[in-house]
């Protein structure tokens, strides 16, 4: 048992090295150390493959879609709403007119809080949020209830970081109009339980929204199975590139809500007596789309399918546990956000040093890390810090990196000691 335990690390080692040769900017050196990145919840890094999708696209398919009829056209038009189509099976959706790409996580949510909240929340009624969210989930709501007359209720946390469910469950009620959630905090890494919450809400006829930006890069999705009405993501964070992001909307919404955007592309007549918009996708993608990032975001999907997520599940909860187990051994360290079902995000604070000092001196052993609120200032509110600093982990990370980060904050300690 042991030589087949030892068999199993040797081949998860050597598939992580090749997975690491992947990704050219980790023979990066920084401040002449190798780079630790370890900033992946904020964006995390593109493999060799993804890119060179969007070489490719860039350098013999680029051209405008859905209009002309030429050859580069038609080929990009393919290519794009082939892209589609792969997210579309990478989360499971039921049809490829429920995936729209936006610009990011933000983007969808706002799409959302415009097409569904400006059109079904009025005066009197209720947006249930966590305390978890980060800003792009509550701002844009704030935005609809201010100007709606609604109110917004909050389902707090307990002190490990875990939303309290019963207190969810006393906030439905029948003002209720949406339920906006984050499926993983990433201010915490506490994962949450999105299905039950949407069960919850679902028996009350009330729709909910999945905030999956910190979820999408590290566990597989169903949208089927969580039965959610919207799950929006982003293509930095799963490994491809900015500016771009989908929102997932079940297509009887999608049909009812009204467009975030006005242009072209969006519509099937135009007058200046009247417009009738497209269907969905179309009409809730105004104007020439971010053609080659939604190309290179299938491959980013077709990159992580090929690595497999029970490769990644493993891996970056040993790399979590391993973390946990060497951060806790520091003295006057303490880790913020300590729910028992983590993805691999760690914050903590180092008593006595503020975290842009931590992430400053760090940066000179090569580790990047992120410090700050996260854009998640209500949860620093309930832990009554300002900031944190937060490791967070990919499936590209190593034990070795661990050390370093570990390492690092004992230096910390040392020069403020």
């Amino acid at each position: 048992m042991n030589a087949l335990h030892s068999s199993l690390k040797r081949a998860q080692s050597d598939g992580l090295a090749r997975i690491r040769d992947d990704f050219p900017i980790l023979k990066l050196r920084v401040n002449g150390r190798p780079l630790v990145f370890l900033d992946n919840a904020a964006s995390s890094q593109m493999p060799q493959p993804v890119i060179d999708r969007w070489v490719r696209y860039q350098t013999s398919q680029h051209a405008n879609i859905h209009r002309a009829v030429h050859h580069l056209s038609e080929v990009a038009t393919a290519e794009y709403e082939g892209a589609r189509k792969k997210l579309a099976a990478f989360i499971n959706a039921r049809e490829e007119r429920e995936v729209i790409f936006t610009s990011g996580t933000t983007d969808a949510i706002n799409l959302v809080a415009h097409g569904y909240g400006r059109r079904f929340i009025g005066a009197g009624d209720e947006i249930v949020l966590t305390t978890l969210e980060h800003h792009s989930n509550i701002v844009p709501w704030q935005m609809v209830a201010e100007e709606k007359g609604a109110t917004i209720r909050v389902v707090p946390v307990n002190d490990r970081g875990e939303l309290i469910f019963e207190e969810y469950l006393r906030l439905l009620g029948p003002r209720t109009k949406l339920v906006g959630v984050g499926h993983v905090s990433n201010a915490l890494g506490t994962v949450n339980p999105v299905r039950e919450m949407i069960q919850a809400a679902h028996e009350k006829g009330v729709p909910v929204l999945v905030d999956g930006a910190q979820a999408v890069p590290h566990m597989k999705l169903d949208v089927q199975a969580l039965d959610c009405d919207f799950y929006a993501f982003s293509g930095h964070k799963m490994f491809g590139p900015t500016g771009i992001g989908v929102l997932y909307g079940k297509a009887e919404w999608l049909e009812k809500m009204q467009p975030y955007k006005g242009g072209g592309d969006m519509i099937l007549s135009v007058t200046f007596e009247k417009t009738t918009y497209n269907v969905p996708p179309h009409k809730f993608e105004a104007g020439t789309p971010p053609i080659a990032a939604a190309i290179t975001l299938g491959a980013a999907a077709d990159y992580l399918a090929g690595v497999g997520f029970d490769l990644i599940h493993a891996h970056e909860t040993d790399l979590l546990d391993y973390a946990t187990d060497q951060v806790n051994r520091l003295p006057d360290v303490r880790i913020i956000g300590t729910a028992e079902k983590k993805a691999a995000v760690l914050s903590f604070v180092v008593d006595g040093v503020h975290p842009h000092d931590v992430g400053t001196l760090l940066n000179e052993e090569g580790v990047a890390i992120r410090t700050g609120h996260h854009c998640a200032q209500p949860v620093m509110q309930r832990f009554g810090i300002p900031a944190t600093s937060r490791a967070s982990f990919a499936f590209y990370n190593t034990h070795a990196e661990v050390d370093a980060l570990v390492a690092g904050i004992k230096r910390v300690q040392k020069v403020f000691r």
